[in-house]
């Protein structure tokens, strides 16, 4: 497996979890802390603690210490990387897609 397929397979596993993906759309709205993240999860914080991790591992969200506490935040760039490996299988379905129909217009005409 390369490095970039590495890259994808970190976040669609990090994304498959459903506590995971409701933390995630929970830093939609804010940067927030593990106890205000907490507060909205029916596990504990130390189990959001653990999928904080899991997100920050597939480069999904990023921590800034603030003080005493530690802000989560969700990173732009680990978003982009996915749109561009989604944006490239899209890509390569069309043109699939594309050829399909050139191919069945050349097979009626002939």
């Amino acid at each position: 497996m390369t490095y970039e397929h590495a890259i994808y397979e970190n976040v669609f596993t990090a994304l498959a979890d459903p506590t995971r993906r409701h933390i995630f759309e929970a830093l939609r709205a804010r940067p927030q802390t593990v106890g205000e993240l907490a507060a909205d999860q029916p596990v504990s914080r130390p189990a959001v603690s653990q999928h904080l991790k899991v997100l920050e591992t597939a480069h999904l969200v990023s921590v800034e210490p603030q003080g005493n506490r530690r802000l989560y935040k969700i990173k732009r760039d680990g978003l982009e990387e996915l749109r561009t490996y989604l944006d490239g299988l899209w890509s390569d379905a069309l043109f699939a897609y594309g050829a399909e129909i050139a191919n069945r217009i050349k097979m009626k005409t002939e």
